[in-house]
């Protein structure tokens, strides 16, 4: 697990998640948390590290170039799915992980859990993205990859700041009416949906969180949740051309 081990070496990443779940615990998430909360701080270091890369971790542009060697370079969708395959493999092995000590070991490691696995996820949704032809440069796309997030709740999200599926020169007419800040409004939006979902999962561990039994919980329910995330952005990324 590379992102795994790496978050668990950034003290500050570490922190920041523990302090997004508290904000969640306290009721930041029961509505829109407050701009430049732990939340809203949590949310731009996935997109940013997710997107972008950081350190040894690849980028979503460099996946999606790998996911296209060899036969995928004309078969766009035998890359999506290799993509999808590889982080459905690291995001079972961090819920395995997380869930692996019980309850000695949950409440430290179930922050970086949160982390990590919505940082594999906005790596997924933006290789798909990438491979599908969609400039991840563009703020507006960074956007709509942050919405996927959230599963089958995306297309909600995106019609909450003015958005409504991709369809060409239409979504780029939409796009020039939005708020000034749709960054802000998304990261909101999004932080609070993460956040209680993670609180969900996390109460539902610590119920039965022995050793053993918590790691296959763990696993089943970051799979489920990637596979979720999947189809929301195969949906919300429709091929160019």
């Amino acid at each position: 697990m590379g992102i795994f081990s790496m978050l668990r070496r950034d003290d500050s990443a570490t922190s920041m998640a523990r302090d997004a779940m508290h904000e969640a615990r306290r009721g930041g998430a029961s509505d829109r948390p407050s701009s430049g909360g732990a939340i809203d701080r949590m949310v731009d270091t996935v997109r940013d590290i997710g997107l972008d890369g950081k350190l040894t971790y690849s980028s979503a542009v460099e996946v999606a170039r790998r996911a296209q060697r060899g036969r995928a370079r004309r078969r766009p969708e035998l890359a999506v799915r290799r993509i999808i395959r590889s982080h459905r493999r690291g995001v079972t092995a961090g819920g395995f992980l997380t869930g692996l000590g019980g309850v000695v070991t949950l409440p430290l490691l179930l922050p970086t859990n949160v982390l990590e696995f919505y940082i594999q996820s906005t790596r997924m949704v933006g290789a798909i993205a990438a491979v599908r032809g969609h400039d991840l440069e563009d703020p507006e796309i960074r956007i709509r990859v942050l919405a996927a997030l959230v599963g089958e709740e995306s297309g909600e999200v995106l019609r909450s700041i003015g958005l409504g599926p991709i369809t060409g020169a239409a979504a780029r007419t939409v796009a020039s009416r939005l708020p000034a800040s749709p960054q802000s409004e998304i990261v909101s939006a999004v932080g609070s949906r993460l956040l209680k979902r993670f609180g969900l999962r996390s109460a539902r561990l610590f119920g039965k969180a022995i050793p053993g039994l918590g790691a296959v919980l763990g696993a089943i329910s970051d799979r489920r949740q990637l596979n979720r995330i999947a189809k929301a952005a195969k949906a919300s990324f429709p091929p160019v051309g």
